[in-house]
């Protein structure tokens, strides 16, 4: 067995773990990393990008009142008996210094975004300033390793081509057929996108998630910090109790690779562990089905790891995922993919009901709130399941799930089955399984109320966070209009996630805890490895990316911090 020592192991290549890498290596640590697949990027490759960072220096400019005192009582009622005093203390400190240190010392960069609070209403809650968005960025700076770099979800692009997560991109898109400006800006960016194709055989403009993902791979490797794909850590070596290294499988074989000061955890949670998730996901004890867009390598490798080491790894919250609405796409050749509802649900004219017919919640609320809605709805139902309904109105103006507005055509997701149509209502409850008088009174109520601009029954568009996603052009409010010329559409839609919230249980810093509370010395947790500091709720867009690095930043200063005071 081949062995390889350094200061510091960091299992995990998306943005927790790089974090911890680059801050590490950037106060003189050796630092190697691991990555289970044959690219780099985990789940941040596949994202939105976007950093909840309360008091950054881009949010500050934006929004100047803004206070440290309303971020806590935000974050108080968000988290609730789970608010941690300690964590959150270090995260409003650290959160804008992590920004200002990426920024400085690194190839990082962000921009500001016009994202609300997902509850902009809730004490504390900020309307503006608090989430940042990863720049984008031409990835052909990664040299011969642009080649490793996680692509983006294929379901949310357009023949390989990224969106940006910034809603002014999006709505040149959704408007290219009603306005010259518009349309010049899509067929700039596909002529741009076209060459790339040709030229390298990916798009090489990426944003978003992917971006985050390439500035940060982009810097470690600068700082000649070596990724090893391919190369999943296997179990930890442990010393006296104290973590000293990792065993990795690689072509060759098993590699020890010693740590001198630690390991640091950043496997991306157990999205894919099937038996930790039925355990934790409830729709999953009911029977029902569960698509999860993280990456298949996310098995819960870190936790499980921890805890065969003897880490506290409890089901705790509430949720234990950030749950996102999601549907099953057929791609052709028997392969699927997995689309996540980001966009659709807040747009005016598309409504949610389930299979009884009824609507259940806010469709424009964030989705892990819709997702929460639906489990607590499908209670004691096998199925957790529902259907996003539209006109033929919306369909051609917003598009309904994977299937794009007009002028791009339909016929074959009508083919595949996935997208169902009816010249009625009840002709499409028939075809979906849905309860047809309930829908038929479900759209009557509805549009009553939808064609003054109002829905009584959930409040769609009353927050600032529902509206910025919407149709401006919609008014009275942008969230809603009626559902009344036909045929009529559906997609169904059952659960998945973003990433799992509970996890590894850790100090401050990010040291493993023991069920006595006491630490695995040498061992760390980051990421989506180590339990949210959120407890399972949702508050704002980049609420995982933030505290992730974060708390890089920070377990990667305290392991440097450790090793000067040993020297």
């Amino acid at each position: 067995m081949q062995v390889r020592e350094c200061d510091v192991v960091v299992v995990g290549s998306g943005a927790a773990g790089l974090a911890a890498a680059i801050t590490a290596r950037k106060r003189g640590l050796e630092v190697v990393v691991l990555e289970k697949e044959p690219v780099f990027g985990g789940t941040t490759a596949l994202s939105g990008g976007v950093l909840w960072i309360p008091q950054n220096h881009h949010g500050r400019q934006q929004n100047p009142d803004d206070t440290l005192e309303a971020v806590r009582r935000y974050m108080m009622a968000e988290t609730g008996s789970f608010y941690d005093e300690a964590a959150v203390a270090a995260f409003l400190q650290q959160g804008p210094r992590m920004v200002e240190f990426f920024e400085r010392e690194t190839s990082v960069q962000f921009v500001p975004t016009l994202y609300p609070d997902y509850h902009p209403d809730v004490a504390g809650g900020a309307q503006l300033g608090r989430s940042i968005l990863a720049a984008p960025f031409d990835i052909r700076q990664l040299g011969k390793d642009m080649a490793r770099l996680k692509p983006p979800l294929e379901t949310i692009t357009f023949i390989g081509m990224m969106f940006n997560s910034s809603n002014a991109d999006l709505k040149h898109f959704f408007n290219a057929t009603r306005s010259l400006q518009s349309f010049l800006y899509v067929a700039r960016r596909l002529a741009v996108h076209v060459k790339e194709l040709l030229l390298y055989g990916r798009g090489t403009q990426v944003t978003s998630g992917n971006a985050l993902a390439a500035r940060l791979a982009k810097s470690a490797l600068t700082l000649e910090i070596p990724i090893l794909t391919a190369t999943p850590a296997k179990r930890i070596v442990l010393e006296q109790g104290r973590a000293t290294g990792v065993v990795a499988a690689t072509a060759q074989g098993e590699t020890t690779l010693l740590a001198r000061h630690g390991v640091v955890l950043a496997c991306g949670g157990f999205p894919h562990d099937v038996q930790r998730i039925t355990q934790a996901y409830p729709h999953l004890q009911r029977g029902g089905e569960h698509l999860s867009p993280t990456p298949a390598g996310n098995t819960g490798d870190g936790v499980n790891m921890a805890a065969a080491a003897g880490a506290v790894v409890d089901i705790r919250f509430q949720d234990s995922a950030a749950w996102m609405p999601v549907s099953r796409v057929p791609l052709g050749n028997g392969r699927f993919g997995v689309f996540p509802h980001l966009l659709d649900r807040y747009k005016p004219g598309i409504i949610g009901v389930l299979k009884n017919g009824r609507r259940f919640t806010n469709e424009s609320a964030s989705y892990h709130d819709v997702g929460a809605a639906l489990i607590r709805a499908c209670a004691g139902e096998t199925e957790t399941a529902m259907w996003l309904l539209c006109d033929k109105t919306a369909l051609a103006k917003y598009g309904l799930g994977y299937v794009k507005p007009a002028p791009m055509p339909i016929g074959r997701f009508l083919n595949n089955g996935y997208l169902l149509q009816g010249r009625t209502l009840a002709e499409l409850a028939q075809r979906a399984g849905i309860d047809a008088a309930n829908l038929e009174a479900t759209v009557r109520d509805y549009n009553a109320a939808a064609r003054q601009g109002e829905d009584p029954a959930y409040g769609r568009g009353s927050t600032a966070f529902n509206r910025y996603l919407a149709d401006p052009a919609q008014q009275p409010n942008p969230c809603v209009a009626p559902l009344d010329k036909g045929p009529f559409y559906a997609v169904k839609v059952v659960m998945g996630d973003l990433g799992t919230f509970d996890g590894i249980r850790t100090s401050v810093v990010g040291e493993v805890l023991k069920r006595d509370g006491s630490k695995i010395d040498g061992l760390y947790a980051v990421g989506n490895d180590r339990a949210s500091i959120m407890g399972g709720n949702y508050p704002g867009a980049g609420i995982t990316h933030g505290p992730n690095m974060t708390f890089g930043f920070i377990t990667g200063n305290h392991l440097a911090d450790l090793a000067e005071a040993r020297a």
